[in-house]
């Protein structure tokens, strides 16, 4: 199982701009599909979007898609979420997942997690 930490969270103004980067450990990394969730407080976890082992091929929820861009470095055992645009509604700790082939939608599908980072986004 690989093992997952996130980095790169904070607070930042409504318009404005993070990148977030979970660092993997394991020699298979690179067999992987990576993902990002988010859930915000009351809410349930949910899909943000993932990215298949190669890094040629990434899916959105619609809520990010032409905002949030996925991208990966094998080399660095690394996956990045790079927020373009963000609004108040994407406040919410968002979290890493790591699946063999594939992420699915539902985060009870997903056998390995992050530990989280917050995203505080004012208004």
């Amino acid at each position: 199982q690989v093992q997952l930490v996130e980095s790169g969270g904070g607070l930042v103004q409504a318009g404005g701009s993070l990148r977030l980067s979970c660092a993997a450990s394991g020699r298979t990394f690179s067999r992987y599909a990576m993902g990002w969730f988010r859930q915000a407080p009351g809410k349930e976890r949910e899909f943000v979007g993932a990215i298949n082992w190669s890094g040629g091929s990434t899916y959105y929820a619609d809520s990010v898609k032409g905002r949030f861009t996925i991208s990966r470095d094998n080399a660095k055992n690394t996956v990045y979420l790079q927020m373009n645009g963000l609004k108040p509604e994407d406040t919410a700790v968002y979290y890493c997942a790591a699946e063999f082939d594939y992420i699915n939608a539902d985060p009870k599908l997903v056998g390995s997690w992050g530990q989280g980072t917050q995203v505080t986004v004012s208004s």
